[in-house]
């Protein structure tokens, strides 16, 4: 019910920018008509702003939702010049005027299609699901199903509810589909042109460059004051003690033999340390089952029930793999230490060329970055990745921790 709910409100947030979208091209239509008399041309450059202005929000409507679209045009609405001649030079010299219009004859049909389809589908369902209470009071004509079947008797109005109850199921998995289909026009289309965006991502690839320069240096110092804290003390332990055990061995066996057997045990120790060492680098259960499997076990070890669904993630480089283990592995571990939750889910899917990654838990919420929680570290592994991680965390929850990894091989 949770993802019914999710996906609906998307699909009514789509559902109210593809009205103003329609109402907007029935405005173009109208301008469109009065210019084959010359009246209409003063008004284009206004219907430009209005499509510019349905664009823009469907930029932040769709920001509110996670996916972040940078603003595309060349100059600010303040800043756009003043005067019919002027805003028409300005418009056709922004590539996004032309995106923006295809946005609109796109969206004027995906939208609205969405849209409705969204809100009408939980009404069928829960008319088919109730049909057994009300079939008797409805006249013979009206004992119809949503398809136009008529069901006249107790054993057709039951199947009817159970039709209902499966078609609530495939909703959960229809939701985010049509969400994401509704959403595609934008993101295709109001992203910036690569002439004008070039700069910017330039500008993005440092920042992505540094970060990962950061946490590489991040990533030895751990290593290395694990190594010198750990299994080099054990190591130094074990030196000595089997120094003095070699000293003992003449003089007195029985305290050689106790010190061969702390060195033994410190030795044992510094390796388990070392095999800890190992696997924070690059758990060897990746390559052994894959990421299916890592995550099922790092489920298995979770403190707190969890569920975990793995999509067809198709070819996924290794690096990817470890970055999004990393990430459920931190997750997890913040879930049993500080949620207070009581059921936790990890979902992992391939959508186009991004890995994505979510982990929702129900409880207490009010996690935050750089909190001492360890998301900044994962932040600053995603980011080396050029990836994105949006925390989503309320008081009172739920935590959804959502991560994309490009995964292109």
């Amino acid at each position: 019910m949770r993802g019914i709910l999710e996906g609906l409100e998307r699909l009514a947030g789509g559902l109210g920018t593809a009205f103003m979208a329609v109402a907007v091209a029935l405005c173009w239509l109208v301008v469109a008509t009065l210019s084959l008399v010359g009246v209409g041309l003063a008004l284009v450059p206004a219907m430009i702003a209005m499509t510019r202005g349905a664009a823009e929000w469907e930029r932040k409507r769709l920001a509110g939702a996670g996916v972040e679209i940078v603003s595309p045009y060349r100059l600010p609405a303040e800043q756009l010049p003043r005067g019919w001649a002027a805003r028409m030079r300005a418009a056709r010299a922004d590539p996004a005027t032309l995106r923006d219009l295809g946005w609109l004859a796109v969206y004027v049909v995906v939208g609205p299609a969405c849209g409705l389809l969204g809100m009408i589908m939980p009404v069928a369902v829960l008319r088919e699901l109730t049909y057994p209470l009300y079939w008797q009071l409805l006249s013979r004509e009206d004992q119809l199903t949503n398809f136009g079947f008529p069901v006249t008797t107790w054993p057709g109005a039951i199947a009817t509810s159970v039709i209902g109850l499966a078609v609530l199921v495939a909703l959960v998995r229809l939701f985010p589909v049509l969400a994401r289909l509704q959403a595609l026009p934008a993101r295709k289309l109001l992203v910036p042109h690569a002439s004008i965006d070039l700069s910017q991502r330039i500008a993005q690839l440092t920042v992505t460059r540094a970060g990962a320069l950061r946490a590489h240096a991040v990533e030895l110092r751990r290593i290395e004051r694990a190594l010198h804290d750990g299994a080099q003390n054990r190591l130094n332990a074990v030196v000595v003690t089997v120094a003095a055990a070699e000293r003992a061995l003449q003089r007195d066996p029985a305290r050689a033999a106790h010190a061969l057997e702390r060195a033994r045990s410190a030795a044992e120790q510094a390796l388990a340390e070392l095999r800890g060492v190992v696997r924070a680098i690059l758990p060897p259960i990746l390559e052994d089952k894959g990421l299916a499997g890592a995550l099922d076990a790092l489920a298995a070890g979770c403190s707190v029930p969890c569920r975990v669904r793995v999509g067809e993630l198709a070819v996924v480089p290794l690096s990817v793999e470890s970055a999004a283990y990393f990430t459920v592995a931190e997750a997890l571990t913040n879930v049993g230490k500080h949620s207070g939750a009581q059921h936790v889910e990890v979902v992992v899917e391939r959508v186009g060329p991004l890995l994505r990654v979510q982990v929702r838990d129900d409880g207490k919420g009010g996690a935050r970055d750089g909190a001492g929680t360890g998301l900044a570290g994962v932040r600053r592994r995603v980011e080396a990745h050029d990836g994105t991680m949006t925390l989503t965390s309320p008081d009172g929850g739920p935590t959804v921790i959502e991560v994309e990894l490009p995964c292109e091989s």
